[in-house]
């Protein structure tokens, strides 16, 4: 069994899909206190299953069985009920909003054992491992440019964003966007949905412009890989 603290949540009901995704968020909250505090009170409305502190401390908010409150209005891969089909990690970290940061070696040595085991107990493939701004392109921007997607990755945890062999499909910005949709993004907003493949993909640039890297990189994430 992981080591968690029980910090329950009465913000739940009851799922209406199957679990086939686990979506990461920050907290972004100036501390861990008050995003905790917020998720387990009825008047915050928010909750999500687990919830991880910098210092690695993880808190239990939400039994996997019930349908935790954190993906708000989002898509991924023709699923609109994100939080009836997945599982929400909150990272505490203060965001965007209120002096974002690294985030340390701690609290990602406990996210990576807890992630590796919904994964196994649900059989959720890598490519369904996303951040709240993949399923929330034109809301939402956590995890962030800063979350170590890769150390993830090399534990089979996530998709690697492609560095090799990359070749450039030439597609035009509309063939981009039905490819990017292919992949499971909501592009109804073509620019916050490149952005967003940008931040989990090549977060060294975010500037929302459609360019030879990045149709390279979405190419090789569309051919088949072994999950």
């Amino acid at each position: 069994m992981l080591d968690m603290i029980e910090r329950p949540s009465p913000n739940h009901n009851e799922r209406q899909l199957p679990v086939s995704i686990i979506v990461l968020h920050y907290t972004g909250m100036p501390t861990a206190e008050a995003a905790l505090d917020k998720m387990t009170s009825e008047e915050g409305g928010v909750s999500a299953h687990y919830c991880i502190d910098e210092d690695g401390t993880t808190y239990a908010l939400v039994d996997e069985e019930r349908r935790a409150w954190h993906a708000g209005k989002s898509y991924w891969r023709g699923i609109t009920d994100i939080n009836s089909a997945s599982v929400g990690i909150e990272l505490v970290n203060p965001g965007h909003e209120f002096g974002y940061r690294e985030f340390p070696d701690e609290q990602i040595a406990s996210l990576i054992p807890l992630l590796a085991d919904i994964k196994n107990r649900h059989g959720i493939s890598r490519g369904n491992i996303v951040g709240h701004s993949d399923i929330a392109p034109t809301r939402k921007e956590d995890p962030g440019e800063l979350f170590p997607w890769w150390e993830l990755a090399k534990r089979r945890l996530a998709l690697p964003s492609p560095t090799r062999d990359l070749m450039d499909p030439f597609w035009t910005d509309a063939g981009f966007m039905l490819a990017l949709e292919r992949f499971g993004y909501d592009v109804t907003d073509s620019e916050k949905a490149v952005i967003a493949f940008q931040r989990r993909f090549r977060p060294d640039m975010i500037d929302g412009i459609i360019d030879g890297e990045c149709r390279a990189k979405l190419l090789a994430l569309l051919l088949p890989r072994p999950q």
